[in-house]
């Protein structure tokens, strides 16, 4: 564990001010916010591991620990700056206030990630690394129209050893693009540590190479992070009077759980160095400085968790409503459905129709 070499940081394990660290210029509201949106998305993360063991939701990548990096760097955000991440940033989700219609995917419907992208949030990719040249040309094509986004794009640090990362990154920094590349590191690639992922000291100097700055962080500390993407951001904007500048950002910090739901971390860590980590945990620091300078008190406390507790089931008790239809199975990988899906998605149809569909279920 290596928390105190050069990270970015306001506040300390406890939770209290640095002396001499300036606290991000945030509203009252702001700060609450956050830490809000950093409860609810502990709570979804909670439910959603119980649900996948209950069979009601497919394998689910859990995000506790990394409530400060991904709710923290959202907030530092325009309503219309894109994010692209992975598939553990719930937080960033939840901050768009798009948990509702997020949830289908989970239960098996691609319509959870063509609603979020109304919250200007990419779909959600599984395979490691691949969205960051996407979220480069987006970036690239948002440049050459003139505007004025940012596109964050979140991976863990497993990513770091793709090619796609290397190409997007080396496109970014010859061609200028307004990219934040926010990179989660949280000491374990599945079961692979990071002295065994890199022989680099940090991952946040791989940017030397590209030719832009790179920043490490104590993701565990929201405000801290909150202020490095904010920075970073804004030397993405394309304004007139800037060339637009990416940045890597390397979030350091923990993921107590294990790397998805038919993972067991049992097998390659030991519980100990988990408990280290937990004198880090990002919502108790938060709550502290929020008490500590009169922003939040018990009774707050307690209206937070009920609202967050109310939010949460309510949109999970969507997903019991929904209805599959098998024609989808056939849809949205091609333009034009090809001769061979086609006759697949008849012959279903005609077994459907001859047997009923319950033939088809199991429970």
């Amino acid at each position: 564990m290596n928390m105190d070499d050069g990270l970015v940081r306001v506040l300390d394990a406890d939770g209290h001010r640095i002396d001499g660290r300036e606290v991000p210029s945030l509203s009252d509201d702001a700060l609450v916010g956050m830490y809000r949106d950093m409860v609810c998305s502990r709570h979804f993360d909670e439910r959603a591991v119980s649900l996948q063991r209950q069979g009601r939701i497919g394998t689910y990548a859990p995000l506790a620990g990394q409530e400060g990096s991904q709710v923290g760097s959202t907030y530092a955000l325009a309503e219309d700056d894109w994010i692209l991440y992975q598939y553990r940033e719930h937080g960033a989700i939840v901050v768009r206030d798009a948990l509702e219609e997020y949830l289908p995917y989970w239960v098996g419907y691609e319509e959870g990630n063509g609603d979020i992208a109304d919250a200007h949030v990419f779909p959600l990719n599984i395979t490691i690394a691949d969205h960051i040249p996407h979220a480069v040309g987006m970036a690239w094509a948002s440049k050459l129209k003139g505007e004025s986004k940012a596109f964050v794009c979140h991976f863990g640090d497993g990513a770091t050893s793709e090619g796609d990362f290397h190409e997007g990154l080396n496109f970014a920094g010859v061609f200028d693009t307004p990219s934040v590349f926010l990179c989660h590191n949280n000491q374990w690639a599945i079961s692979v540590p990071t002295e065994q992922q890199t022989a680099s000291a940090t991952f946040a100097q791989k940017a030397e190479a590209y030719g832009f700055e790179g920043v490490r962080v104590d993701g565990m500390d929201p405000l801290a992070t909150y202020q490095v993407t904010k920075d970073a951001v804004e030397r993405a904007r394309n304004d007139e009077d800037d060339t637009p500048r990416p940045t890597l950002v390397e979030a350091v910090q923990y993921r107590y759980g294990a790397h998805t739901t038919a993972d067991d971390p049992r097998a390659y860590r030991e519980d100990e160095e988990i408990d280290e980590w937990r004198r880090w945990d990002p919502i108790r620091r938060l709550e502290t400085f929020l008490r500590e300078t009169g922003r939040l008190d018990d009774e707050r406390v307690d209206a937070i968790e009920t609202e967050v507790h109310d939010h949460v089931a309510d949109a999970l008790a969507t997903i019991e409503e929904l209805e599959a239809d098998p024609d989808d199975m056939f849809e949205y990988t091609y333009a034009e459905t090809p001769r061979h899906l086609r006759e697949q998605r008849d012959e279903l149809r005609r077994l459907r129709e001859k047997h009923g569909d319950e033939a088809f279920l199991r429970e």
